[in-house]
C-alpha cells in the first residue's frame, strides 16, 4: 500500500491538528504510509467525505470513528 490518497489534506499528516499526539510521526508511518485502512480518519473519510472526521481525530480513534458512522 501507498502513501494515504488524503494525505495533501489531512490534518493529522500535515501537521495541523490540534493536540498532534507526541508519536505522530511513528502513527503517520503506521497509518498514512502503510496501511492506511485501519486508519479512523480515512475510515470516515471512505464513509462520510473529507469534512466527516473531527479535526481532533487520531488516526487510532477507530472506536470513535465506528460511533460517528454509526451516528452518520
Amino acid at each position: 500500500m501507498g502513501e494515504c490518497e488524503f494525505s495533501g489534506t489531512c490534518p493529522f499528516y500535515n501537521g495541523t491538528m490540534a493536540n498532534m499526539p507526541g508519536d505522530a510521526d511513528e502513527m503517520k508511518e503506521k497509518y498514512c504510509a502503510n496501511n492506511n485502512l485501519n486508519c479512523a480518519r480515512f475510515m470516515l473519510y471512505q464513509a462520510m467525505g473529507e469534512s466527516g472526521a473531527p479535526d481532533d481525530l487520531k488516526p487510532s480513534d477507530k472506536t470513535r470513528a465506528y460511533q460517528l458512522i454509526a451516528e452518520g
